[in-house]
This record gives structure tokens, sequence and C-alpha cells, in this order.
């Protein structure tokens, strides 16, 4: 029987330039959309959905082979750092 590993990102991002919730929802749909074409993950806001300029994002993949998950996490989450208008505030991966 073989096991599936996940590898869960999450990424806390400040988003300066975002004046309101209507913005923000904008700004983070195309950066979601984007990171799911360019790398088959599963991409969530899961905190700070009330927050004009702060949003978690998580990013989960899931492999028979836990470095290959936890590579395509860390890739994807330096994708969003490459790509958001805005600051990191922290970042964590994890394998499940």
């Amino acid at each position: 029987m073989s096991v599936a590993r996940v590898a869960l990102g999450t990424i806390e991002l400040h988003l300066p330039a975002v004046d309101s919730l209507k913005g923000k929802r904008h700004v983070i749909k195309g950066l979601k959309e984007k990171v799911r074409a360019k790398f088959e993950v599963a991409v969530a806001e899961v905190d700070h959905q009330d927050t004009w300029q702060r949003a978690t994002l998580a990013v989960a993949y899931v492999s028979h082979d836990s470095r290959h998950a936890n590579e395509v996490v860390s890739k994807a989450m330096n994708f969003i750092e490459g790509n958001v208008d805005g600051t990191v505030i922290d970042v964590a991966v994890e394998i499940l």
C-alpha cells in the first residue's frame, strides 16, 4: 500500500496598495489562479479574510514522494513572493 504525502505551505502577506476588501479579493483571486495554473496545487485564503491589507494563503500538494511535494509547494511559495505587490510577513512549509 502506498502512502500519500501532503506538503502544506502557508504564506502571510501585507498588501499596502489595497484600499478595500473588494480590491483585496481581486488581487488574491488573480494570484491564486496563477499559482493553481502554474503548479497544479490547491490554494485558499485561510486567514485575515475581513482585513484589507493582510492575507494568509495556504498551498497544498499531494504526492507519493514527500521530497517532490515539498519541492512543488516551495516553488509555489517562491512564485507568490515574487509576484505579489506587497510584503511577505511569514512563510512556513510542512509535510503531513
